[in-house]
């Protein structure tokens, strides 16, 4: 006789909209802006670069109505897990999907932490430029797979960016309700930096010095695409988090509500800091000195050497810690979220039944966090540069394209769910996010090298979900309903 499994720990809704937006908008605010306007400036060739900010901004609110969407009509923990897996099938191509969703997670997640640890790293290297003093180095090229290859830089800062790893582990190791506080606290550190930096940039604004385009800026030709392309993908990663919430579906107070409105706030909150912020810095420092920065180290440190230049070293230095202290609160917001997903597949009883495991007091999923914090320390270890790159390509083909057209799948083929929240103007946000994504992608250089990156981990993942469901005897091995759950019980899903 088949027993039904037993009720699992359910996690507390705890999460009301205003630690919601401070989840997204931490996570969205992170080491990014501060590193890479010279790089989105180089991209564009001038000031026009702003052009990218705002089609980023675009993409982000049209790729948040799909997540609104989907996140109020299934408010559950690991977000895109169970979208996926509803879309396009629960004991079928949907089950396959979901897991491949939590395997590229389990790197994708930790790769986005590390940025933002490296992050750390580079900034406390303007105030003690000791940090910078490399131990080791090692360039690796596989070939099995082609031009496959990575960086590896061990230095004193690679140390920095453990212990903030370790730092923001320890915080999420607690009850969500707590955690929740310490990001909304995290926040106040975050909008002071962002405030300082805005307030900066237009005591001191020279508008000839900020809008100074050059010949031919704005002219649509093969060049102008090309550069506004690269410079969408910067603006991209930098706008990415403001689904973050969606991830704690299970804990968020009010979901159909709460879940819609977090995302939008946030993205329009962190568009308008954007812009405002890079528009202030481009009246600061002129546009060649940031296009000549973007090729050499100097680039990490653009809003400190902008503060030292107004108000004096020490000034540089306090703007250091402050922008250090936004990229240890994305880096807190990414594995608190994140952690979550492996927890709901393992409890589905489709992923590796450790990760289902709560901690018995605060009841949070432990063994989920210290496995994706473990993971972010070895990938602090890489540049920077390779971590942005692998996060962009994976992120893109393996949820957020799926993601897009699925939207307007569970639409057609699942009318009955109920949907708090439905899509404005839909389904042209879908359909807009899907050709931003692919425009980005084909933009970019070396995308073939990143797109087999994520073939490999799509076909280890694959082999990994095949032979897992061959000796549990799911699909595509067994047809029916009958499922195995994250103890080793079978469970009726009808």
């Amino acid at each position: 006789m088949v027993k039904a499994s037993s009720s699992p720990e359910q996690l507390v809704r705890g999460i009301g909209l205003r630690e919601s937006i401070a989840l997204n908008v931490t996570e969205m605010i992170g080491v990014g802006p501060f590193i890479t306007i010279p790089l989105i400036v180089h991209a564009s060739g001038g000031p026009q670069a702003m052009l990218g900010w705002i089609l980023g901004a675009l993409l982000a609110i049209c790729d948040g109505l799909v997540w609104a969407e989907l996140g109020a009509a299934l408010p559950r923990a690991g977000g895109s897990y169970e979208y996926l897996k509803e879309i396009y099938g629960p004991r079928s191509f949907g089950r396959l999907l979901s897991f491949l969703y939590v395997w590229q997670l389990m790197l994708s997640a930790p790769l986005s932490a590390a940025s933002g640890c490296v992050g750390i790293a580079q900034y406390a290297g303007f105030i003690f430029p000791s940090l910078q003093k490399v131990w080791f180095s090692h360039h690796g090229t596989s070939s099995w797979f082609g031009n496959l290859s990575a960086t590896i830089a061990v230095s004193h800062g690679t140390a920095v960016a453990i212990c903030g790893c370790i730092i923001a582990v320890a915080l999420g190791y607690r009850r969500v309700s707590m955690a929740g506080k310490i990001s909304t606290w995290l926040l106040v550190g975050v909008f002071a930096a962002i405030g300082w930096v805005i307030w900066a940039g237009v005591s001191h604004f020279s508008a000839a010095r900020a809008f100074d385009f050059p010949a031919g800026a704005f002219q649509p030709n093969h060049a102008f695409f090309l550069g506004l392309g690269s410079a969408m993908l910067v603006a991209t990663y930098d706008y990415w988090g403001y689904y973050n919430i969606a991830y704690l579906g299970a804990e968020v107070r009010e979901p159909g509500r709460n879940i819609p409105r977090s995302i939008l706030f946030a993205i329009l909150i962190v568009a308008a800091i954007y812009i405002v912020m890079n528009i202030s810095i481009l009246g600061v420092v002129p546009w060649r000195e940031l296009d000549r920065a973007a090729a050499i180290e100097s680039r990490f440190y653009v809003v400190s050497t902008m503060m030292q230049r107004v108000y004096g070293t020490r000034a540089g230095q306090i703007a250091a810690v402050l922008i250090i202290w936004t990229a240890f609160a994305s880096v807190f917001s990414v594995l608190l979220g994140a952690s979550r997903i492996p927890y709901a597949a393992a409890l589905d009883g489709n992923f590796f039944r450790t990760f289902a495991r709560l901690n018995p007091s605060g009841k949070f999923p432990a063994v989920a966090l210290l496995w994706m914090g473990g993971i972010t320390c070895v990938l602090c270890m890489f540049r920077l540069a390779d971590l942005i790159a692998a996060l962009v390509v994976v992120r893109i083909l393996m949820q957020f394209i799926l993601q897009a057209i699925g939207v307007m799948i569970f639409r057609a083929r699942r009318p009955e769910v109920v949907r708090p929240f439905r899509m404005w103007l839909y389904p042209i946000p879908a359909l807009a996010a899907l050709a931003g994504f692919v425009y980005i992608l084909i933009s970019r250089a070396n995308f073939q090298r990143e797109l087999l990156f994520a073939a490999v981990l799509t076909v280890a993942g694959t082999a990994a979900y095949m032979l897992r469901a061959r000796s549990r005897q799911e699909w595509p091995f067994k047809s029916g309903d009958r499922v195995i759950g994250p103890s080793g019980e079978v469970k009726i899903t009808r």
